[in-house]
Protein backbone atom coordinates (compact mmCIF):
# COMPACT_ATOMS: atom_id res chain seq x y z
CA UNK A 1 0.00 0.00 0.00
CA UNK A 2 1.35 3.42 -0.96
CA UNK A 3 0.26 6.24 1.29
CA UNK A 4 2.64 8.93 0.03
CA UNK A 5 0.52 9.99 -2.95
CA UNK A 6 -1.89 12.85 -3.72
CA UNK A 7 -5.03 11.32 -2.26
CA UNK A 8 -7.21 13.47 0.02
CA UNK A 9 -6.98 13.03 3.77
CA UNK A 10 -10.20 11.02 3.98
CA UNK A 11 -8.89 8.39 1.56
CA UNK A 12 -5.62 8.19 3.47
CA UNK A 13 -7.34 7.77 6.82
CA UNK A 14 -9.58 5.06 5.40
CA UNK A 15 -6.52 3.28 3.98
CA UNK A 16 -4.80 3.33 7.38
CA UNK A 17 -8.00 2.15 9.12
CA UNK A 18 -8.31 -0.78 6.75
CA UNK A 19 -4.60 -1.49 7.05
CA UNK A 20 -5.08 -1.76 10.81
CA UNK A 21 -8.15 -3.96 10.23
CA UNK A 22 -10.49 -1.67 12.16
CA UNK A 23 -14.12 -0.96 11.39
CA UNK A 24 -15.41 2.60 11.41
CA UNK A 25 -17.22 1.81 14.66
CA UNK A 26 -14.05 0.49 16.31
CA UNK A 27 -11.96 3.49 15.26
CA UNK A 28 -14.67 6.01 16.16
CA UNK A 29 -15.20 4.45 19.59
CA UNK A 30 -11.48 4.32 20.34
CA UNK A 31 -10.83 7.87 19.17
CA UNK A 32 -13.90 9.31 20.91
CA UNK A 33 -15.70 10.57 17.80
CA UNK A 34 -19.03 9.67 16.25
CA UNK A 35 -19.18 7.03 13.54
CA UNK A 36 -21.19 9.48 11.43
CA UNK A 37 -18.49 12.14 11.65
CA UNK A 38 -15.73 9.62 10.85
CA UNK A 39 -17.72 8.44 7.83
CA UNK A 40 -18.10 12.03 6.64
CA UNK A 41 -14.35 12.61 7.05
CA UNK A 42 -13.45 9.48 5.08
CA UNK A 43 -15.82 10.32 2.23
CA UNK A 44 -14.77 13.97 2.08
CA UNK A 45 -18.15 15.33 3.17
CA UNK A 46 -16.54 16.84 6.28
CA UNK A 47 -13.13 18.49 6.64
CA UNK A 48 -11.36 17.27 9.81
CA UNK A 49 -9.71 19.72 12.15
CA UNK A 50 -5.97 19.53 12.77
CA UNK A 51 -6.68 18.04 16.20
CA UNK A 52 -9.00 15.42 14.68
CA UNK A 53 -6.35 14.33 12.16
CA UNK A 54 -3.78 13.93 14.94
CA UNK A 55 -6.24 12.10 17.21
CA UNK A 56 -7.18 9.59 14.53
CA UNK A 57 -3.53 9.15 13.51
CA UNK A 58 -2.56 8.50 17.13
CA UNK A 59 -5.24 5.84 17.53
CA UNK A 60 -4.23 4.24 14.22
CA UNK A 61 -0.58 4.20 15.33
CA UNK A 62 0.46 6.02 12.16
CA UNK A 63 4.24 6.67 12.00
CA UNK A 64 5.23 10.30 12.57
CA UNK A 65 6.34 10.94 8.99
CA UNK A 66 2.96 9.71 7.72
CA UNK A 67 1.14 11.87 10.26
CA UNK A 68 2.79 14.82 8.55
CA UNK A 69 1.45 13.57 5.21
CA UNK A 70 -2.05 13.33 6.67
CA UNK A 71 -1.83 16.89 7.95
CA UNK A 72 -0.64 18.23 4.61
CA UNK A 73 -3.41 16.34 2.80
CA UNK A 74 -5.91 17.99 5.16
CA UNK A 75 -4.48 21.44 4.41
CA UNK A 76 -2.39 21.89 7.57
CA UNK A 77 1.32 22.39 8.12
CA UNK A 78 3.41 19.42 9.26
CA UNK A 79 4.11 19.39 13.00
CA UNK A 80 6.85 16.76 13.28
CA UNK A 81 10.38 17.81 12.35
CA UNK A 82 12.92 15.50 10.72
CA UNK A 83 16.30 16.64 11.99
CA UNK A 84 19.48 15.14 10.51
CA UNK A 85 21.35 13.22 13.19
CA UNK A 86 24.46 15.38 12.58
CA UNK A 87 22.69 18.63 13.51
CA UNK A 88 23.79 20.41 16.72
CA UNK A 89 20.28 20.16 18.19
CA UNK A 90 20.75 16.37 18.10
CA UNK A 91 23.86 16.51 20.30
CA UNK A 92 22.02 15.12 23.32
CA UNK A 93 20.57 12.27 21.26
CA UNK A 94 23.96 11.35 19.80
CA UNK A 95 25.54 11.51 23.24
CA UNK A 96 22.87 9.21 24.67
CA UNK A 97 23.41 6.74 21.84
CA UNK A 98 27.17 6.74 22.31
CA UNK A 99 26.76 6.22 26.04
CA UNK A 100 24.60 3.16 25.44
CA UNK A 101 27.00 1.78 22.83
CA UNK A 102 30.09 2.29 24.97
CA UNK A 103 28.35 0.93 28.05
CA UNK A 104 27.54 -2.28 26.22
CA UNK A 105 31.18 -3.12 25.46
CA UNK A 106 32.66 -5.72 25.16
CA UNK A 107 29.43 -6.94 23.57
CA UNK A 108 28.26 -5.74 20.12
CA UNK A 109 25.63 -3.03 19.73
CA UNK A 110 24.44 -1.03 16.72
CA UNK A 111 22.12 1.91 16.06
CA UNK A 112 20.00 1.66 12.92
CA UNK A 113 17.39 3.78 11.18
CA UNK A 114 14.01 2.65 9.89
CA UNK A 115 15.63 0.85 6.93
CA UNK A 116 18.17 -0.93 9.15
CA UNK A 117 20.91 1.35 7.79
CA UNK A 118 23.79 1.67 10.25
CA UNK A 119 23.85 4.98 12.12
CA UNK A 120 26.45 4.11 14.76
CA UNK A 121 28.10 1.06 16.32
CA UNK A 122 30.51 0.20 19.09
CA UNK A 123 33.90 -1.40 18.53
CA UNK A 124 32.65 -4.89 19.39
CA UNK A 125 30.22 -4.77 16.45
CA UNK A 126 33.22 -4.95 14.16
CA UNK A 127 33.05 -8.72 14.66
CA UNK A 128 29.99 -8.83 12.41
CA UNK A 129 31.74 -6.90 9.63
CA UNK A 130 34.99 -8.84 9.43
CA UNK A 131 35.57 -10.54 6.10
CA UNK A 132 32.77 -8.67 4.30
CA UNK A 133 33.63 -7.09 0.93
CA UNK A 134 34.08 -3.33 0.83
CA UNK A 135 30.98 -2.77 -1.29
CA UNK A 136 28.78 -4.27 1.44
CA UNK A 137 30.35 -1.93 4.01
CA UNK A 138 29.99 1.29 2.02
CA UNK A 139 27.53 3.85 3.43
CA UNK A 140 24.68 3.47 3.87
CA UNK A 141 25.64 0.11 5.36
CA UNK A 142 22.47 -1.94 5.67
CA UNK A 143 22.88 -4.41 8.53
CA UNK A 144 20.24 -6.82 7.19
CA UNK A 145 21.84 -6.92 3.76
CA UNK A 146 25.24 -7.43 5.41
CA UNK A 147 23.96 -10.29 7.56
CA UNK A 148 22.01 -12.16 4.88
CA UNK A 149 24.00 -11.62 1.69
CA UNK A 150 26.01 -14.72 0.76
CA UNK A 151 29.17 -12.58 0.54
CA UNK A 152 28.54 -11.04 3.97
CA UNK A 153 27.88 -12.59 7.37
CA UNK A 154 25.76 -15.37 5.89
CA UNK A 155 28.78 -17.54 5.17
CA UNK A 156 29.63 -17.54 8.90
CA UNK A 157 26.10 -17.97 10.33
CA UNK A 158 25.55 -21.54 11.48
CA UNK A 159 21.74 -21.37 11.72
CA UNK A 160 21.33 -19.30 8.56
CA UNK A 161 17.96 -20.65 7.39
CA UNK A 162 16.31 -20.05 10.77
CA UNK A 163 18.01 -16.67 11.23
CA UNK A 164 16.99 -15.45 7.78
CA UNK A 165 13.41 -16.56 8.31
CA UNK A 166 13.33 -14.81 11.69
CA UNK A 167 14.78 -11.53 10.37
CA UNK A 168 12.72 -11.50 7.17
CA UNK A 169 9.62 -11.95 9.28
CA UNK A 170 10.68 -8.91 11.34
CA UNK A 171 10.93 -6.86 8.16
CA UNK A 172 7.55 -8.16 6.99
CA UNK A 173 5.96 -7.00 10.25
CA UNK A 174 7.57 -3.55 9.88
CA UNK A 175 6.19 -3.31 6.35
CA UNK A 176 2.76 -4.19 7.72
CA UNK A 177 3.10 -1.56 10.46
CA UNK A 178 4.43 1.30 8.31
CA UNK A 179 3.11 0.53 4.80
CA UNK A 180 6.48 1.87 3.59
CA UNK A 181 7.26 1.14 -0.07
CA UNK A 182 11.04 1.36 0.47
CA UNK A 183 10.85 -1.18 3.27
CA UNK A 184 8.81 -3.43 1.03
CA UNK A 185 11.56 -3.26 -1.61
CA UNK A 186 14.13 -4.21 1.03
CA UNK A 187 11.89 -7.11 2.07
CA UNK A 188 11.76 -8.38 -1.52
CA UNK A 189 15.54 -8.01 -1.88
CA UNK A 190 16.24 -10.02 1.27
CA UNK A 191 13.87 -12.75 0.15
CA UNK A 192 15.72 -12.96 -3.18
CA UNK A 193 18.98 -14.05 -1.57
CA UNK A 194 19.77 -17.74 -2.11
CA UNK A 195 18.74 -20.16 0.60
CA UNK A 196 15.61 -21.52 2.20
CA UNK A 197 13.66 -18.75 3.92
CA UNK A 198 10.77 -20.79 5.26
CA UNK A 199 8.44 -19.28 7.81
CA UNK A 200 9.40 -17.92 11.22
CA UNK A 201 6.50 -19.55 12.98
CA UNK A 202 8.17 -22.19 15.17
CA UNK A 203 10.68 -21.63 17.98
CA UNK A 204 14.20 -22.96 17.42
CA UNK A 205 15.07 -26.40 18.69
CA UNK A 206 17.12 -26.90 21.82
CA UNK A 207 14.93 -25.32 24.48
CA UNK A 208 16.13 -21.72 23.96
CA UNK A 209 14.17 -18.94 25.63
CA UNK A 210 15.25 -16.35 23.02
CA UNK A 211 16.05 -16.73 19.33
CA UNK A 212 19.82 -17.19 18.92
CA UNK A 213 22.24 -15.98 16.29
CA UNK A 214 24.91 -18.64 15.93
CA UNK A 215 28.06 -17.83 13.99
CA UNK A 216 31.61 -19.04 13.58
CA UNK A 217 34.57 -16.76 14.26
CA UNK A 218 38.23 -17.54 14.92
CA UNK A 219 37.41 -21.25 14.84
CA UNK A 220 34.79 -20.94 17.60
CA UNK A 221 31.04 -21.43 17.52
CA UNK A 222 29.53 -18.30 19.07
CA UNK A 223 25.94 -17.70 20.13
CA UNK A 224 24.12 -14.39 20.69
CA UNK A 225 20.69 -13.05 21.52
CA UNK A 226 19.65 -9.43 21.19
CA UNK A 227 17.40 -6.74 22.62
CA UNK A 228 16.01 -3.70 20.80
CA UNK A 229 15.52 -0.28 22.40
CA UNK A 230 13.85 2.85 21.03
CA UNK A 231 13.28 6.37 22.36
CA UNK A 232 10.20 6.46 24.55
CA UNK A 233 8.77 9.91 23.79
CA UNK A 234 9.94 10.99 20.33
CA UNK A 235 8.47 14.05 18.62
CA UNK A 236 11.11 14.16 15.87
CA UNK A 237 10.87 11.74 12.96
CA UNK A 238 14.57 10.91 12.96
CA UNK A 239 14.55 10.07 16.67
CA UNK A 240 11.32 8.07 16.37
CA UNK A 241 12.88 5.86 13.71
CA UNK A 242 16.13 5.05 15.52
CA UNK A 243 16.62 1.69 17.21
CA UNK A 244 19.48 0.28 19.28
CA UNK A 245 20.07 -3.45 18.90
CA UNK A 246 22.29 -4.84 21.65
CA UNK A 247 23.74 -8.33 21.39
CA UNK A 248 24.49 -10.47 24.43
CA UNK A 249 26.42 -13.73 24.72
CA UNK A 250 24.06 -16.68 24.92
CA UNK A 251 26.72 -18.88 26.57
CA UNK A 252 29.88 -18.46 28.60
CA UNK A 253 32.17 -19.43 25.71
CA UNK A 254 30.87 -16.50 23.66
CA UNK A 255 31.17 -14.12 26.60
CA UNK A 256 34.73 -15.20 27.30
CA UNK A 257 35.67 -14.79 23.65
CA UNK A 258 34.24 -11.26 23.49
CA UNK A 259 35.98 -10.20 26.70
CA UNK A 260 39.28 -11.63 25.51
CA UNK A 261 38.85 -9.99 22.13
CA UNK A 262 38.21 -6.59 23.74
CA UNK A 263 41.19 -7.00 26.05
CA UNK A 264 43.45 -7.96 23.17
Amino acid sequence: MTLGDARPVGDRLRAWRRHRRLSQLELASGAGVSTRHLSFVETGRSAPSREMVLRLAEHLDVPLRDRNLLLVAAGYAPVFAETPIEEPRMDAVRAALRQVLRGHEPYPAVVVDRFWNLVDANDAAGLFMEGAPEWLLEPPLNVLRLSMHPDGMAKNILNLAEWRAHMIDRVRRHVALTADASLERLYRELRSFPGDVGEATAPPAGGEVVFPLRMRADGLDLSFFSTIATFGTPVDITVAELAIESFYPADERTGAYLRERAGG
